[in-house]
């Protein structure tokens, strides 16, 4: 019988940021698919070859389940932390599309809103890498 590998340890800080991150995830994807599904499709940059619905519904559906996974598969903590940051890094096209083609949304109607706004994503990227520990596990593999 093989035995499952320990869950590496975390920090109090890192378990509160990893909660943070999964909570405010899951807040996030459930409003794209119900209340706020309008103002994420604004959101949606025209040159998207996609239908904007398909890709609010979808991005919502992987929020939910990437911040499900942050707080319920601790085994995966670190692989879940690059997917999530690579997520984040994903999104922001979208973002920068929004300052760059004047798009109201979310209360931000200037532009000095938008741009501010693309600060933050750096930051959640940074918040899933630390909170899993993605960085210095991948190191010690």
């Amino acid at each position: 019988m093989t035995r499952s590998p320990a869950v590496p340890p975390s920090t109090p800080a890192r378990t509160a940021g990893r909660w943070f991150l999964a909570a405010s995830l899951v807040f996030a994807g459930v409003s794209h698919l119900f209340w706020a599904r309008r103002e994420f499709r604004a959101q949606v940059p025209p040159w998207v070859p996609m239908d904007a619905d398909a890709v609010v519904v979808g991005s919502g559906v992987v929020e939910v389940g990437l911040g499900a996974a942050l707080v319920t598969l601790p085994r995966e903590r670190s692989r879940i932390g690059w997917v999530v940051a690579a997520f984040f890094a994903a999104v922001f096209p979208g973002n920068v599309a929004q300052w760059r083609e004047r798009r109201d949304a979310f209360g931000l109607t200037t532009d000095r809103a938008r741009f501010v706004r693309l600060f933050f994503q750096p930051v959640l990227i940074g918040l899933a890498l630390w909170s899993t520990s993605a960085p210095r596990d991948a190191r010690t593999r």
